[in-house]
């Protein structure tokens, strides 16, 4: 039924006459002209006339077609046809696949109640030794993914995956928001070589997409994690590349409806814009959506209003850094930066809580130590810096771990080190147990102890 008429159009705004005035923002319209449909979303109600965003580009639309409601807002599936699919921001397919008896859900539906939120989740062990020692997870939580290209965020990805399902028997959600089209198919190769694909769903916002795509790729991805935590009740884990896309989208989208923007050209809706889609992440009795959060940081600014409005939700966050991955220390965590708010005697325990403290203790002397060295020579250091010095080295080969995802690059088997083996091996460096061992014993492997 014909609900309205096309007055005004420009790339990210087209308005609409209305004849009816049961139209609601969040409501979804539609106008075919020439053999082409064309989507919008309504966003603002002035009187009879409806501002709308288009899906796509509205190259070759018209004034004067008329426009149709599309039934239920903007869906996508939920239903067990997620697994192993690709999907764009709007729900439909993008990997060939059909779906057969499909149930589908409004992707702005997802809101959890007050009452439903458990937050006192049990701690979610990923098996990554420099995860669980230095920033266990609890489930629920949200935690930022720091790192530039090249430095493995993908591979931690993977394995992440591949240890939570192994584990607990979960799936994963992989939503790529402003996500580049070339690492969007070697993130999809990649699931299809490792034998993952089929434990995992995937949304794509792509970089080339207008605004509206790109903003709506995270509620989309938001409602394929709901199921799994709320209809199969699942410990799920929610990966987010880039969160700031995301701002941006909405930036984009507020400026070409003219909006007054606050600081730096970010729309004034952008805190309940991140707490919108943040809120949803949560854990309930049943089950919990844990979250990685890749997050740009714009010119290197970690007090920009953005990445300040996003880090306020997170409980943590894991920093990959170059400079670790050009010494073959891989995970190329940083350990300085990479925290949790699991790190607290009363969660992690005391035992865990103290070796976290002294380790960091050893490898913020051992960088002192380098410098002394780097002029002097270890000749010059007293007993106690030098076991400081050797233990330090093995502490930090120690962290390192052959991955499950990585065994056809590296011929070397990967390992799940549950996180008491962690600590005693710790324990055992620190305490002096394995001074006689050469540091190289410690690279690349599970646990050390029998």
């Amino acid at each position: 039924m014909v609900i309205g008429r096309i007055i005004s159009i420009s790339e990210l705004n087209v308005q609409i006459l209305l004849f009816e005035k049961s139209v609601k923002i969040g409501d979804i319209l539609v106008a075919e002209y020439k053999n082409q449909e064309y989507k919008f979303e309504v966003i603002e109600l002035k009187d009879n006339i409806a501002t709308t965003i288009p899906f796509e580009s509205v190259n070759g639309l018209k004034k004067g077609i008329d426009v149709c409601e599309v039934y239920g807002g903007l869906q996508i599936e939920y239903s067990d046809n997620i697994l192993g699919k690709v999907f764009n921001s709007y729900g439909d397919l993008l990997d060939n696949n059909k779906i057969t008896n499909s149930v589908k859900r409004n992707v702005y539906e997802g809101n959890i109640e007050l009452k439903d939120i458990n937050v006192n989740g049990e701690v979610l062990w990923t098996g990554i030794k420099v995860i669980d020692f230095f920033a266990p997870l609890q489930k629920g939580f949200k935690i930022g993914l720091l790192g530039g290209a090249g430095v493995g965020k993908t591979v931690i990805i993977k394995e992440l995956i591949n240890n939570v399902h192994k584990r607990l028997g979960s799936n994963s959600v992989f939503v790529g928001v402003g996500e580049r089209s070339r690492e969007g198919k070697e993130l999809y190769d990649e699931m299809v070589s490792a034998n993952l694909l089929d434990k995992i769903a995937i949304v794509f916002g792509q970089m080339g997409e207008n605004s509206t795509a790109r903003s709506k790729a995270i509620y989309s991805g938001l409602t394929l994690a709901e199921y799994l935590r709320d209809e199969k009740n699942q410990d799920v884990l929610m990966f987010v590349d880039n969160m700031y896309r995301f701002v941006q989208a909405k930036a984009e989208i507020s400026a070409e409806l003219k909006r007054m923007p606050v600081e730096n050209g970010y729309p004034s809706t952008m805190i309940s814009d991140i707490s919108n889609v943040e809120e949803r992440i949560n854990s309930k009795e049943n089950g919990s959506i844990t979250s990685f959060q890749a997050i740009y940081v714009p010119a290197d600014d970690i007090t920009d209003e953005a990445v300040m409005a996003i880090s306020s939700h997170l409980d943590g966050q894991v920093v990959l850094d170059r400079k670790v991955a050009e010494k073959g220390i891989y995970p190329a965590v940083n350990v300085f930066k990479t925290k949790s708010k699991m790190i607290d005697v009363e969660k992690i325990g005391e035992r865990q809580y103290k070796l976290v403290e002294e380790v960091l203790r050893y490898l913020t002397r051992y960088e002192e130590l380098e410098e002394i060295i780097a002029v002097l020579g270890i000749e010059e250091l007293s007993n106690e810096d030098k076991n400081i010095f050797y233990r330090s080295r093995k502490l930090r080969n120690y962290f390192t771990q052959p991955m499950f995802v990585a065994e056809d690059y590296t011929n070397i088997p990967g390992v799940f080190v549950p996180i008491e083996d962690v600590l005693i091996d710790v324990e055992n460096i620190l305490s002096g147990t394995y001074d006689e061992i050469d540091e190289s014993k410690f690279l690349y492997i599970g646990k050390y102890h029998e």
